[in-house]
């Protein structure tokens, strides 16, 4: 989509300074704070934020709160988007300054990898005592590949999104991902394996599923990944996953199908001891959303002792009528 003269003169004035620049090369490789790229561009707290500050006001990159900290990234607006990739895509990667940048950028990453790592080292038991009771997680991965398909789509919303595991091994399909959760912790994580990925193309935010923090009817695939049992109103849950859908968009959920470890409730916080295909099909159909295949992963051995997992897939009703993937203007309002 074509832009109005004084639009793209004022676009071209706020990228067209050298530290601005350097930020959108910054930011294209992933979400960063104002402490980040203060220590990365090795300039004052109050200079970076005039230089955001402008961004901003350009419509090339947005800002979201997650707690005390305020993380910035290149806009969602697809033709900003394309804008401030094409131009870092022109500045050589040889350039002494953005050499220096990449390489505290790489230090800035570490320290989050070390971060994620140590919670990780703190959790390890409960999370490897819940991976035994069911099959592996990479038999339910490929099921998932396999059911989503291999033809690209605009954008991916991971409800719940824990260590971001869904939104790396979709990213070669999806132009942008977003991942909600409201553990900071488990943001860290997140960050730092998409990091370690090499995803650009995906981003966290914190954020309650019962109210996440982006667009309606915006979402081509929106997933929730072991999430439903840790919540007291799934169906809730389900609803409003459904609202952030496109026309014709999916929404997948894995969980576990009903058992009687009790323990769980008691020793890990599980709300729900698993779910029928009746249930899901029938919140399902509350939401606006047709049922299209359900799935199941049996324990290894059979045993009554461990968990089936499950996986639903449900498509939203509305007929898809005009192009998946809209174009839209630079917007000039803040995020």
């Amino acid at each position: 989509m074509r832009v109005t003269l004084d639009s793209l003169v004022d676009t071209l004035k706020a990228a067209a300074e050298s530290s601005r620049l350097r930020i959108l090369a910054l930011l294209s490789r992933g979400d960063l704070t104002v402490s980040d790229l203060t220590e990365i561009l090795n300039q004052s707290q109050p200079r970076v934020s005039r230089h955001l500050k402008l961004l901003l006001e350009a419509g090339l990159i947005g800002r979201y709160q997650e707690g005390s900290w305020a993380f910035f990234r290149v806009s969602d607006s697809d033709v900003a988007r394309d804008f401030v990739h094409g131009l870092v895509a022109r500045v050589h990667d040889g350039d002494p300054q953005i050499e220096r940048d990449l390489e505290r950028l790489v230090s800035v990453k570490r320290k989050r990898q070390e971060r994620a790592t140590e919670y990780f080292s703190e959790n390890a038991a409960s999370w490897d005592e819940i991976r035994s009771l069911h099959v592996p997680d990479r038999a339910v991965e490929t099921a998932l590949l396999k059911l989503v398909g291999k033809r690209p789509f605009q954008s991916m919303l991971d409800l719940g999104t824990g260590t971001g595991r869904l939104l790396e091994i979709f990213a070669p399909l999806y132009r942008r991902g977003i991942g909600i959760d409201m553990s900071r912790e488990m943001l860290t994580v997140a960050r730092a394996n998409l990091d370690k990925a090499g995803v650009s193309n995906a981003q966290v935010r914190q954020g309650d599923i019962f109210a996440p923090p982006v667009e309606r009817d915006s979402f081509d695939l929106v997933t929730m990944h072991q999430v439903l049992h840790y919540l007291d109103d799934p169906a809730s849950a389900i609803r409003e996953a459904a609202r952030l859908l496109r026309p014709a968009g999916r929404l997948v959920i894995v969980d576990f199908a009903p058992h009687t470890l009790e323990f769980l409730r008691e020793e890990h916080a599980h709300m729900r001891l698993g779910f029928s295909d009746r249930q899901i099909e029938e919140w399902f159909a509350e939401a606006g959303l047709d049922l299209e295949e359900t799935q199941d992963f049996e324990p290894r051995g059979g045993s009554e002792a461990k968990l089936t997992v499950k996986l639903w897939l449900g498509r939203d009703r509305r007929l898809l009528i005009a192009d998946p993937i809209p174009n839209a203007a630079i917007s000039r309002e803040t995020v």
